[in-house]
């Protein structure tokens, strides 16, 4: 019976761990989400109304890096997140069977 609570405990603190751990990394895929929309429409503003300004070309230039830096970066957050919500999953789906035996 002890050894049930401790392993049910364990199990509990992990989901919890990895709920938190998912709401984090929802919130990194929206930041990245919203650095691209801005990095993007920038660009898209920096070609059509400043052309033939070499320091806003230039800082287009340095928009279009970050871009496809933020990129790379979200699906890196995106494939952690995928990760913990299949782990969390699992566990809930666990924890329910074990609950109920």
């Amino acid at each position: 019976m002890v050894l049930a609570l401790l392993f049910f405990r364990n199990i509990m603190n992990k989901i919890e761990s990895l709920q938190s751990a998912l709401t984090a990394r929802q919130d990194e895929v929206a930041s990245y989400q919203l650095n691209i929309d801005n990095y993007a429409r920038a660009i898209v503003k920096i070609n059509s109304e400043h052309a033939d300004n070499p320091a806003m070309i230039e800082f287009r230039d340095r928009l279009a890096t970050l871009l496809e830096e933020h990129k790379t970066e979200q699906l890196k957050a995106i494939i952690i997140r995928d990760v913990i919500a299949d782990q969390l999953s699992e566990l809930e789906a666990s924890n329910c069977a074990t609950s109920s035996s």
